[in-house]
């Protein structure tokens, strides 16, 4: 170890860097990825519990539980993309199993499915309820679209369909960069 006032030993100077070892791109990039793909499935869990906290009223319904105060709150029925939507939270396990072991059938299981069954249902409802968005900003409330609590359903739909879109379109890139790095960690390996 060299110091200050003292005479430097050879190599010691800090012009040594470029003969140390460095991480190899591609295990930069899948841990980077693993990170943000966690916190990409974290907000899809958070987004998850509050479409649970709408479908409550109907699952309660369907199970002959009768709560005053969610009754009182008088909640639209569901659509059936909702329930398919909830589905794409078992599939973000997927996502998780293979960010642990670096398992790219996983990860390309995840890409497939949160496709299916994240982002289709979220595009079926940004296209149902464009129509009430459309005349909420051309005329404001009027009679022709549902209002809940004083607030036009579709808009409140659409802050919703806003969040669950950037998330699933993060969760898809930052898998396919991880799906990526796995697949040239493997070809390197390969040569």
């Amino acid at each position: 170890m060299a110091s200050k006032s003292g005479p430097i030993s050879a190599g010691a100077d800090g012009h040594d860097f470029m003969h140390r070892q460095r991480i190899a791109e591609q295990y930069f990039i899948s841990a980077q990825n693993k990170s943000r793909l966690k916190y990409c499935i974290f907000f899809h869990f958070i987004l998850f519990f509050i479409m649970l906290a709408k479908l409550s009223a109907d699952i309660l319904d369907k199970l002959d539980i009768f709560v005053l105060e969610i009754e009182e709150l008088e909640i639209p029925k569901p659509l059936i993309w909702e329930y398919v939507w909830c589905f794409s939270i078992v599939i973000s396990f997927f996502a998780l199993s293979a960010i642990k072991k670096n398992r790219i059938p996983s990860i390309r299981r995840y890409i497939y499915l949160i496709t299916i069954f994240g982002l289709g249902p979220v595009m079926y409802g940004a296209v149902y309820y464009f129509k009430d968005l459309w005349i909420y900003i051309i005329s404001g409330p009027t009679k022709d679209i549902l209002l809940w609590q004083g607030y036009p359903y579709g808009v409140l739909w659409y802050a919703f369909i806003v969040v669950a879109v950037q998330v699933h379109l993060f969760s898809l890139y930052f898998s396919n960069n991880l799906l990526s790095a796995w697949l040239a960690r493997g070809m390197k390996k390969l040569r």
